[in-house]
């Protein structure tokens, strides 16, 4: 039984309106990726930890409130800056209907865990009970109490949400609900117990074990499924978890209630109790959740655990990693028969005293890991993408739960793979009385964190010991109950009403930072979530020798699902003395690190959004605003036809008198001429700012553009290339040649397929087909690079076939389903396109207008 700190809750905490019972967890998979045969539901073992925190929803602060990633446990006085009084109201309302859809939910399942009681009870006094009236009332311990407290706040709440106007008041029944978490705390000291009883009684009893592994839960009034199968574990942890998600939505209430609405002081009152309840309930049970009595009567504490990828044999295998106040232990989970407890194996461990990390010239070479192709990464995401548009549709027409599930678990499948082959970050730890071992990360952020909770760990005096067979097979077997992460970090594994995370592009200006003591040369990187795991998107350049670096830097990043941005400020290390024995290797020092969440209520507005982030007593500024991705999907033609941006490349090629743009060519020459071994090319974006200084330029036709080109940043001359051709008023491909493309790749027979390519690039305006060509050579000798670069045929054809191919606005109406669906179907065979032209043998112009096909086909 997972504790909340850890599990996920939603960012938005209102949207809380579906309930799942599907979840692939780590449980179900070794360390290499096979399934393995279920055990118990998890954590029949532990006493829940209640996250009483705000931060389970933060929201980003307004400037000069304060920065950074956390918010005052206090609500903000009266609305946010900015936000009016009527939108306010409508907020409330939005937020409240989301509740009640879950409070329904909630009390279907608090009557789903009643029904079998009164059976229960009325065989316990009969010659053949199934159980005890003790045990009976141990189980089912104030869950009567418990649903009748939500039964009638349900029933008052309801006539008032939808018969709503801005008088409302609903302040009093949420004082009320408050006024009752009593009977919340007898539960939860009673809940150990109760699940104790029901496992001890599912093991005795065949009838009960039937009974508890299939409550029949009733889906929502709205919904065509009528009954969920849930077990009686599953549905003994709501009301521990419904406490938590209670007080996030009294902050969202009372986030969009003005000062002086007659509901403010009463919900204020209501978050007060809400919040000492947590509080009292967390002093009580905190510390019996994260300790282990060694044999010797230590207590030895689990500090941070988590799921790490470990190079093992020259493979990668996915561990999860336990660090204890003196120890750090890999494990993973062992197979065990249906109905045997889940246990992990010990693969090594190593006293802290023992520990050190050795420096990237110090380690020894990496054993040789066959990296997985980026291509084949790339395709997984495709996959999952695909998948996930499925599982939606299947949703959407109320499909059959056993084909989502299949559906589900195929998603699972490639999230796993790609959450175990795309980290390439090198990790290494040394036990100074013997071996080295390897973990690979996806993010230095991470792997600073599992650094710094071990050193500081370090400070402390700690001894070095062997630990006997006895005392490891008691540290081991306590893994299972003590975890703090359950499941695999992947979105298979999310709850259906957790935010599913945000599509589109976000805009970040990095302004400035203060509080370094000593003058340094520093940069800030910047890095998303996407698809279960953090990469890095952005980097300021260095500035130097200072303590108040002023870089205001913007950057576009495209964002997959996201919902956290985190910032890392470095030191840069120019000592070449520190070889580096990998190219991944980061040997520069980590000054500070903070991360937000992106919280789509403060993120998805027209106006930038500035905040602080504090990290080790430095503060780094910056601001961002969020495009969604239907937004950035618009073609709008220029209203000047004077310049190059947003004008048909025809009209500029006539005006320039030339076969290929200027800027085309100028930007090719100038990434090839120096930014052709450049990691990332194309892939990393470039400073905003920077970018629309040369479309300002370009636009003009200034004479200084050359001598600005040689001096700017190479990232910056991509992202302008780039730009360029998104920007165009149709795509290069063009509008009318578009459903034909879709067509051509899908063809399966090769020929047939190179006919209708071929032909389709006959098919376009000279100006576009030769410019296309010319793009594509440029793009083949970059990829020739990728051991350098690292930008193979298939990454080049991921960022630039949306950009080529992607329909303007009137037409891609048609293409366009959800925000969530940036990896469609549509754009995953607009990757196809570019790649197909990209593997071919090289295509000329003269080549082409002279070769007649076999066939033609109606575009």
């Amino acid at each position: 039984m997972e504790p909340l700190s850890h599990r996920g809750l939603p960012r938005l905490s209102w949207i809380d309106t579906l309930y799942s019972n599907f979840s692939y967890g780590a449980d179900d998979y070794d360390g290499e990726g096979n399934e393995e045969q279920k055990g118990p539901p998890e954590g029949s073992e532990t006493m829940p930890y209640i996250d009483e925190s705000p931060t389970m929803s933060p929201q980003l602060s307004a400037r000069g409130q304060g920065g950074g990633d956390s918010i005052s446990p206090t609500p903000p006085e009266g609305l946010a800056p900015g936000v009016e009084a009527g939108k306010g109201l409508e907020m409330r309302k939005l937020v409240l209907s989301g509740f009640l859809a879950s409070e329904e939910i909630y009390i279907n399942q608090l009557e789903a865990l009643l029904l079998p009681m009164k059976p229960l009870k009325a065989t316990a006094t009969t010659s053949q009970p199934v159980l005890t009236i003790q045990q009976i009332e141990t189980i089912f311990y104030k869950i009567q109490d418990i649903y009748e407290i939500h039964k009638e706040f349900y029933d008052n709440l309801c006539p008032k949400v939808q018969q709503w106007d801005s008088q409302v008041t609903m302040g009093h029944l949420f004082q009320k609900l408050a006024s009752q978490l009593g009977v919340y705390k007898a539960f939860v000291d009673n809940y150990k117990v109760a699940l104790e009883t029901a496992e001890k009684c599912s093991q005795s009893n065949n009838q009960f074990q039937k009974i508890s592994e299939e409550l029949k839960v009733k889906g929502p009034k709205d919904s065509k499924d009528s009954h969920t199968s849930v077990t009686m574990e599953a549905l003994l942890y709501k009301p521990i978890d419904r406490v938590t998600r209670s007080t996030l939505v009294l902050h969202d209430l009372l986030k969009h209630t003005p000062v002086d609405h007659p509901d403010y002081p009463l919900l204020q009152d209501a978050l007060r109790i809400s919040q000492n309840f947590l509080s009292s309930i967390n002093e009580d049970i905190d510390p019996r959740r994260t300790a282990v009595t060694t044999p010797k009567g230590e207590t030895r504490q689990l500090v941070k655990d988590g799921f790490l990828v470990e190079v093992s044999e020259s493979s990668r295998k996915l561990r999860h990693v336990f660090l204890f106040t003196d120890v750090l232990l890999c494990a993973k989970l062992k197979k065990t028969s249906a109905g045997k407890h889940q246990q992990y194996d010990c693969k090594w461990y190593i006293p802290l005293a023992d520990l050190v990390f050795p420096s990237p010239e110090e380690s020894e070479a990496s054993p040789q890991v066959h990296p997985f192709p980026d291509h084949e990464l790339e395709d997984m995401k495709m996959k999952i993408s695909a998948l996930k548009s499925e599982i939606q549709k299947e949703k959407a027409n109320k499909g059959q739960s056993r084909a989502i599930e299949r559906l589900k678990k195929k998603m699972f499948e490639n999230e796993f793979l790609l959450l175990l082959n795309s980290p390439t970050i090198p990790f290494r730890i040394h036990n100074r009385n013997g071996k080295s071992y390897l973990f690979l990360l996806s993010s230095d952020y991470e792997r600073s964190e599992w650094r710094e909770a071990i050193q500081k760990l370090q400070k402390k005096d700690l001894q070095a010991f062997v630990l006997s067979s006895v005392e490891l097979q008691v540290l081991t077997g306590s893994c299972f109950k003590l975890r703090t992460v359950h499941n695999i970090p992947v979105t298979s594994n999310k709850d259906d009403d957790e935010s599913p995370g945000l599509y589109g592009f976000l805009h970040v200006i990095v302004h400035s930072a203060k509080g370094f003591k000593q003058s340094a040369n520093l940069y800030c990187t910047l890095e998303v979530d996407s698809f279960g795991y953090f990469v890095s998107k952005a980097k300021t350049r260095v500035f130097r020798d200072t303590t108040e670096p002023k870089w205001d830097e913007e950057f576009e990043i495209e964002l997959e699902g996201s919902q956290s941005l985190r910032i890392l400020c470095y030191e840069k290390c120019y000592d070449k003395t520190k070889v580096n024995k990998d190219n991944n290797e980061i040997v520069d020092k980590i000054m500070g690190k903070g991360q937000i969440q992106l919280d789509p209520q403060t993120v998805e507005t027209k106006n930038w959004h500035t905040d602080v982030i504090e990290m080790n007593g430095i503060k780094v500024e910056f601001s961002m605003k969020f495009t969604s991705r239907d937004m950035s999907l618009k073609r709008t033609p220029s209203k000047k036809q004077t310049g190059v941006f947003g004008v048909k490349i025809s009209v500029v090629t006539k005006r320039e008198r030339s076969k290929v743009p200027y800027i085309v060519r100028q930007c090719v020459e100038e990434v090839e001429k120096r930014g052709i071994e450049e990691v990332g090319i194309y892939r990393i974006s470039g400073v905003a700012t920077d970018i629309q200084a040369l479309k300002t330029v370009f636009d003009a036709n200034n004479k200084d553009i050359l001598l600005m080109l040689s001096d700017m940043d190479i990232n910056a001359i991509a992202g302008t290339l780039k730009l360029y051709f998104r920007e165009l008023p149709e795509p290069l491909l063009t509008d009318r040649l578009y459903p034909a493309f879709m067509e051509g790749i899908a063809l399966s027979d090769p020929a047939a397929k190179e006919n209708c390519m071929m032909h389709l690039l006959r098919t376009l305006p000279d100006p576009n087909l030769i410019t296309f060509l010319f793009l594509l050579e440029h793009l083949k000798r970059v990829a020739e690079k990728e051991p350098i670069n690292k930008m193979s045929l298939h990454n080049l054809a991921t960022v630039f076939g949306p950009t080529l191919l992607r329909p303007s606005e009137v037409e891609s109406k048609a293409h366009l389903t959800s925000a969530a669906d940036i990896w469609s179907h549509d754009v995953m065979a607009q990757v196809q396109v570019l790649l197909y032209y990209l593997q071919h043998p090289p295509i000329s112009f003269a080549e082409l207008k002279r070769n007649t096909l076999y066939f033609s086909t109606d575009v």
